[in-house]
């Protein structure tokens, strides 16, 4: 692939609008390669998505939109200058502002993106810290094993999400000699695991592409401010939200500007108890005039009717306000909007699982551990020998489907000393898994040193640095909890430890953005990764 050495954008430095404006159309053009222009406009939709946005513009009221340019550029300046003076000091900013070699900096940004997404920021940040030491470059990524990144990513979630990285850094390493895609657009194409929002994000930060990014927080940012009370996640409200923030990304600061609407959702109009008085954009918020017109209709015991400053469509009901189904909820105030759509909740399943060990094995206690499939759920990862089974099936029954499966990896067991020891749950994206945990001691076998391929013997201090998943932490906890020596617990209440799940703190039930974890727009495939 044909590449020609670009020339490094310098910062746009905070200062007067036409400086900026200045600067952005001086860069506009000049970073070139072999994917094109990195100032190139995202493609326009055709055929019957065409026709369908067209017919959305024709059906929304301007107060779902930004009419005036001037209104547009009070919220970006407003923006800009609010996230210059708090923005939050973090690993990936600091690395990506230092970095001058553009495909180090899109590499940092990639990494950053694929661990945030449905992750919190206080969780990464030490995954990326790590990670960065490891493996600082797309060369370093491209040469590692999938059984290292694995072991690096354990605990941190949909682990699919790692091998596409070294995936993708391998592809661009093998076939683009190690330079990034340099537009959203072919990102988008190139990578696997990137969609629309990663590729806006990398574009936008790491090369300055003008590509507006819309991610969990912006959305919400972007209904509240255009008061935008239909299902967000629904095709038409999804391409109205895309086209804002195409409309509203600064050219000059594309990548600061995305940062900031992402920041100003992860810690100001966050889901729940947002502090709108801290808003940079309050004057320009829909939903808060809102609220401010539904108090003063309370107080006066007016009729709540729209106005003239409210959504008044020309015919019948329009696309972007809630149903008439939903009214307002005087009690919610700006958080009526977005309004959350139904979740589908996730399928149960049962698998009986055995920690199998071996308590006098040369070196020390060794325990079992199987690999999981190179596809599916938990892809690569190590666990102890499981077998699906009925979640009304007998313990008898599942008892004897779990030796039958321990027998295919070590040979004959004894099924007397076969001991259930309670239960662990752990939800997945899509899946809530019971596991009825069972142990077996080979306490007279001659030590078993040789096991088919796909299985491995470990010590203890071994199994916590494997690439195992946090379920399968859970199911050892609960393994050495009855052991001798340590604090057994009766079996309900390791059973209620187990499953709990920590609540987070109201700062923390936000599913953060590139700055804070976001719900990804842009990659679907996410909804059925593995965690």
């Amino acid at each position: 692939v044909a590449y020609k050495l670009i020339m490094k954008k310098s910062r746009a430095a905070v200062g007067n609008r036409s400086g900026r404006r200045k600067q952005a159309s001086s860069q506009e053009g000049k970073e070139k390669c072999a994917f094109g222009s990195s100032q190139a406009k995202p493609s326009a939709p055709s055929g019957p998505a065409r026709q369908q946005k067209a017919l959305l513009q024709a059906s929304v009221s301007p107060y779902h939109l930004f009419r005036d340019v001037a209104e547009v550029t009070a919220l970006q300046e407003s923006l800009l200058d609010w996230y210059d003076r708090k923005k939050r000091d973090l690993p990936w900013r600091r690395l990506v502002e230092d970095e001058v070699d553009l495909d180090r900096r899109a590499y940092a940004v990639w990494v950053a993106e694929v661990m945030l997404q449905q992750t919190q920021v206080a969780t990464v940040i030490n995954y990326y810290t790590r990670w960065m030491q490891k493996w600082p470059t797309l060369q370093d990524l491209a040469s590692a094993s999938l059984e290292e990144v694995n072991q690096l990513w354990a605990g941190l979630g949909y682990y699919s999400r790692g091998r596409w990285l070294q995936e993708g850094a391998r592809k661009v390493v093998e076939e683009l000699g190690g330079h990034m895609p340099r537009t959203a657009e072919t990102l988008q194409q190139f990578l696997p695991g990137v969609g629309r929002y990663t590729a806006g994000a990398i574009a936008s930060i790491a090369f300055g592409q003008a590509a507006g990014v819309v991610d969990g927080n912006v959305i919400r940012v972007l209904c509240r401010v255009r008061a935008i009370g239909a299902d967000s996640s629904s095709t038409l409200v999804s391409q109205h939200l895309w086209s804002l923030a195409q409309q509203l990304v600064d050219p000059a600061r594309p990548g600061d500007f995305n940062q900031a609407a992402m920041e100003l959702g992860a810690i100001v109009c966050t889901p729940k108890r947002p502090l709108c008085s801290h808003c940079p954009v309050q004057n320009l918020c829909r939903a808060r005039q809102r609220v401010e017109r539904e108090q003063l209709s309370a107080s006066q015991s007016l009729p709540g009717n729209c106005d003239v400053e409210e959504c008044a469509p020309n015919t019948g009901q329009c696309p972007l306000c809630a149903p008439p189904t939903e009214p307002w909820d005087q009690t919610l105030g700006v958080t009526n909007f977005p309004r959350k759509a139904s979740r589908k909740p996730p399928r149960e399943e049962c698998s009986a699982i055995c920690v199998l060990e071996q308590p006098k094995a040369l070196g020390g206690a060794h325990i079992l551990l199987v690999q999981r499939p190179n596809s599916g759920l938990l892809a690569g990862l190590w666990e102890f020998p499981s077998v699906s089974v009925n979640a009304e099936a007998s313990g008898q029954h599942q008892r004897a489907a779990l030796l039958q499966e321990l027998q295919s990896w070590v040979g004959p067991l004894p099924d007397t000393r076969l001991q259930h020891l309670g239960q662990v749950v752990h939800t997945f994206s899509h899946i809530k898994m019971t596991y009825q945990v069972y142990s077996l001691a080979l306490e007279e076998h001659t030590p078993v040193t040789i096991v088919p391929p796909g299985a491995r013997w470990l010590t203890r201090e071994d199994f916590h640095t494997a690439a195992v998943s946090t379920a399968m932490k859970k199911v050892f906890r609960m393994y050495e909890g009855q052991q001798p020596g340590t604090c057994k617990g009766s079996k309900r209440s390791q059973v209620a430890t187990l499953s709990k799940r920590k609540k987070p703190s109201p700062g923390q039930q936000v599913l953060e953005s590139f700055f804070w974890p976001h719900v990804p727009t842009d990659a679907p495939s996410l909804n059925t990764a593995a965690q």
